[in-house]
């Protein structure tokens, strides 16, 4: 493949199972992951959006090894990750933004301190001199100033301590950021604040992002493609604006119809499509399609087998037994 066509990140049939104590020293696997494929191309953002539990962040976290992966394979940028040494150079090219803004940031640290850590780690300067220009520097990058360097975490709102984990990401130069629901823990107009600050990032240092989130509307204003799950599954996959005219998977079409419209007259038009049930346990998933036990269009065929993930448009992928008779 030409280098130029060659996707940054390239996930296959990547698995995590969990071992959980069933007791009397029995365990039982927990799929968190189970099978999810997909590339990302250089530049662009993939968003991954599901309800909570269904795997998302440990998607996240497995692509950076934070987790061991269970089975599958991460290729960054055509070289496969395996071993220690390529975890760990691929560690300085790819790095991660945390939910909570509260938990993530050391609080006995300063943020100067917090900010230059990934540089200590990967011994990214000569002198200390050297070490506070790159500070502030990444400081004004997320709109932080120096008088804030020698301050604590517990001294900034929500926003501004995401500001903080956000510099840190980018302190070693990354080419990729998996951003695990940054906005999630914001004040609305907040988030549109770093959101805008993700853009502009994006435009200036030229980076990819995997970003996952549980709220449509955000990830529609800054994704490029959108990858649903389900309990551990990938169940659609396609440009974002073609998810939100054209969902094809039923998860998919109820997510959406949950979406708020901000135009009156189109919310009393549209439809509401209601879930029966509750999400099952992922220690006790459904045989076959995992969401066929919420599923209108279930039929016996679907406790059978999991579907296969295919391309049923051109870059529209979905797993689903009756995709074509449901649209």
């Amino acid at each position: 493949m030409a280098e130029n066509n060659r996707p940054l990140v390239e996930v296959k049939h990547l698995k995590e199972y969990f071992d959980i104590n069933m007791g009397f020293l029995r365990t039982k696997p927990l799929k968190a992951v189970d099978d999810v494929s997909f590339t990302i191309q250089r530049g662009e953002t993939l968003g991954l959006v599901g309800e909570s539990g269904c795997g998302k962040t440990t998607v996240g976290r497995t692509i950076l090894h934070l987790y061991k992966p269970t089975a599958g394979e991460v290729i960054y940028d055509g070289t496969p990750i395996r071993t220690k040494q390529d975890i760990q150079s691929f560690r300085q090219k790819a790095a991660m933004v945390f939910q909570d803004p509260y938990s993530s940031l050391n609080p006995r640290m300063t943020v100067s301190d917090i900010v230059a850590e990934p540089l200590d780690v990967h011994k990214m300067y000569k002198t200390q001199k050297e070490r506070q220009e790159r500070v502030l520097e990444l400081m004004g990058y997320v709109g932080l100033n120096s008088e804030h360097a020698s301050r604590y975490a517990h001294e900034f709102s929500g926003g501004q301590r995401q500001r903080i984990g956000i510099a840190r990401a980018l302190a070693v130069n990354p080419e990729f950021i998996v951003c695990d629901e940054p906005v999630s823990a914001l004040d609305v107009s907040i988030q549109a604040q770093v959101i805008n600050m993700f853009d502009d990032l994006q435009d200036k240092l030229g980076l990819t992002y995997l970003f996952i989130a549980h709220d449509l509307l955000v990830v529609r204003h800054i994704s490029d493609r959108i990858a649903v799950m389900y309990l551990g599954k990938m169940v659609e996959l396609a440009d974002a604006a073609e998810i939100y005219d054209h969902p094809l998977h039923p998860y998919s079409q109820s997510l959406l119809s949950a979406v708020p419209l901000p135009d009156p007259k189109a919310a009393r038009a549209s439809k509401r499509i209601p879930l029966s049930g509750d999400i099952p346990s992922p220690l006790n998933a459904p045989s076959g399609c995992p969401f066929r036990t919420r599923c209108r269009y279930a039929t016996e065929a679907c406790a059978q087998s999991m579907p296969p993930f295919e391309e049923v448009a051109p870059g529209h992928f979905v797993a689903c037994h009756r995709v074509k008779e449901i649209n």
